[in-house]
């Protein structure tokens, strides 16, 4: 049995549209021909591929079918270059990425592949615990991540540490925290998360003996949440790079204990590509950079 790639790609268009309606316009064809093409790949494989919710969702069966089809369609598109055909045309490549790395280090090398290559990226952002997933869906080609071991199909490179800080601004530290940052008076003070699943400053609050959860404000984008750490919202742990000036200034104060180090990785499908390792290599190389450097152990392992 072969899967025709045809019925693939549209399995695929479905999970990235989230609807039927959606993928029909992308296809130029009607919704009623989509669900044909999509039962008939089930019909043929034997299994449910879609889960038909609000976005339509993909089967464990079905993540294994948009794997394939954007797979199929990163190699046609590098045979297309190869051959010289369709020169004029713009790659489309997804990507994973934490909301830290987005906001400070991670769009320059994008910028600069865009000068030498016809492409466009589709970011999707996420915690770094989390990116992964997204690579195990077949929603992105690569992902910036926390997660070490490689996940199945794909090979991964050390990137090294994003150093994270406690601060607060000066009146927030002047208020809550008027004797230093005891146990006592953290499980009072406010702290600033940038969504429900961000366990750093939980983390750090377990390494100084709070066992209960704050209060807290939820800021979901890295910009603002600094902001409202700067404003006096709460306390947070910031990436150095990013506190670093605020700090010399005066603008934060450093509230101790020991900074906090997350290893940073970058996975990729394994695909013989030379845009998907063009995009590696200027990650990988930006991120040696600006990031503090792998630890001896984190080596780039298939």
């Amino acid at each position: 049995m072969r899967i025709p790639f045809d019925l693939a790609e549209t399995v695929a268009l479905v999970v990235a549209e989230g609807t039927f309606d959606a993928a029909a316009a992308r296809l130029h064809i009607t919704p009623s021909a989509v669900s044909q093409r999509v039962r008939t790949l089930e019909d043929l494989v034997g299994q449910v591929l879609l889960v038909r919710s609000k976005p339509v969702r993909a089967t464990a069966a079905g993540e294994a079918i948009v794997r394939l089809a954007r797979q199929a369609a990163q190699l046609e598109t590098d045979a297309r270059a190869a051959l010289g055909i369709g020169a004029d045309e713009t790659a489309s490549v997804a990507l994973a990425v934490n909301a830290d790395s987005l906001a400070t280090w991670f769009l320059p090398p994008l910028a600069r592949l865009t000068e030498r290559h016809g492409v466009v990226f589709e970011i999707h952002r996420d915690d770094q615990d989390f990116t992964a997933g997204l690579l195990e869906t077949g929603a992105v080609l690569g992902a910036v991540t926390s997660q070490r071991r490689p996940v199945p199909g794909c090979r991964v490179t050390a990137l090294g540490s994003m150093r994270y800080r406690a601060v607060a601004a000066p009146s927030y530290a002047a208020r809550w925290l008027p004797d230093g940052a005891d146990a006592g008076t953290l499980e009072r003070a406010p702290i600033v998360d940038f969504d429900r699943r961000d366990e750093l400053q939980r983390t750090w609050l377990r390494s100084h003996g709070v066992v209960s959860a704050p209060p807290r404000h939820l800021v979901p984008a890295s910009h603002d949440f600094a902001t409202a750490v700067l404003l006096g919202l709460g306390w947070a742990l910031l990436p150095t790079f990013q506190a670093d000036d605020a700090l010399a200034r005066g603008d934060l104060v450093a509230l101790g204990g020991e900074d906090v180090e997350v290893p940073l990785y970058w996975q990729q499908w394994n695909l013989r590509s030379p845009l998907l390792d063009a995009v590696a290599e200027e990650i990988i190389g930006e991120a040696r950079r600006a990031l503090d450097p792998p630890s001896p152990d984190a080596v780039s392992r298939r």
